[in-house]
């Protein structure tokens, strides 16, 4: 890839998944090739956020309960909620218990029901224990966590069966570079999970049994419940994948006593 598709894919991609200011211009299909390769460098804006966040919040002595909330903002702030709007939407769906087609028409609908606020709440409510509990060093491993879901999220855009004929699923999928994406998505996944192992296999190796299994799992689900995926799918299994790896990273601390 040249410098100028490098710079552009990036462009992109903060423009796309996140709300930080970046340079304007038209996009070409080309510019639209590659910046899922990009989409993780978003998580790991978040989680440097996250460590600076920690990291003055110490030197500042302030309490658990603040430096735990504005925590759970930052994510919120730096995509807008882009992501979860996707976990609400599909929450609805399942919660109807209709067909097939009438929980894909679910998801286009503008209205959240009641079932998504409740497992939001729920979501933030363990999402914010777990954090809570992990020591400093269980914090620096949470940060990758950011990363590594993008990638996982990425990968199954460019890769998984798609519900719609249209959509920003099907219209991402159809414009990148699948073979480059797909490699550089893993490469970059894979480099994660090592640096996490590296600071604590037990952790590291809890992180990756979650990635593998929770994308297994993704994919079966997405085809018996939905036909494939759509963009508000990828949103959610990208909240999902995040929720679960803090979780996993608490239970590793509690079992192992590593931190």
């Amino acid at each position: 890839m040249k410098i100028t598709t490098v710079l552009k894919s990036v462009t992109v991609a903060f423009s796309m998944y996140s709300r930080i200011p970046m340079p304007r211009f038209r996009w070409e299909t080309e510019d639209m090739r590659y910046h899922l390769c990009f989409f993780p460098w978003v998580g790991g804006v978040i989680g440097i956020l996250e460590y600076l966040w920690f990291l003055g919040g110490a030197r500042f002595e302030i309490g658990p309960a603040a430096a735990t909330f504005i925590a759970l903002s930052i994510p919120i702030l730096v995509t807008g909620g882009f992501h979860l709007d996707g976990f609400m939407d599909t929450c609805d769906a399942l919660s109807s218990w209709r067909t097939r087609e009438e929980r894909l028409k679910i998801l286009s609908d503008p209205h959240i029901g009641a079932f998504s606020v409740i497992r939001l709440a729920l979501f933030g409510l363990l999402y914010g224990a777990a954090l809570s509990e992990l020591t400093a060093e269980g914090r620096i491993l949470w940060m990758g966590t950011f990363f590594l879901a993008r990638c996982l999220s990425g990968y199954t855009v460019v890769t998984f069966p798609k519900a719609k004929q249209n959509g920003l699923a099907r219209t991402e999928s159809d414009t990148a570079a699948r073979r480059t994406a797909s490699l550089l998505l893993l490469l970059q996944g894979g480099i994660c999970i090592a640096w996490m192992m590296w600071r604590s296999p037990a952790a590291g190796g809890t992180v990756l049994a979650i990635a593998l299994l929770g994308t297994l799992h993704y994919r079966r689900f997405s085809d018996r419940k939905f036909g494939g995926i759509t963009g508000d799918l990828a949103g959610w299994f990208l909240c999902r994948m995040e929720l679960a790896m803090v979780l996993g990273l608490w239970a590793a601390g509690i079992l192992t006593g590593i931190f």
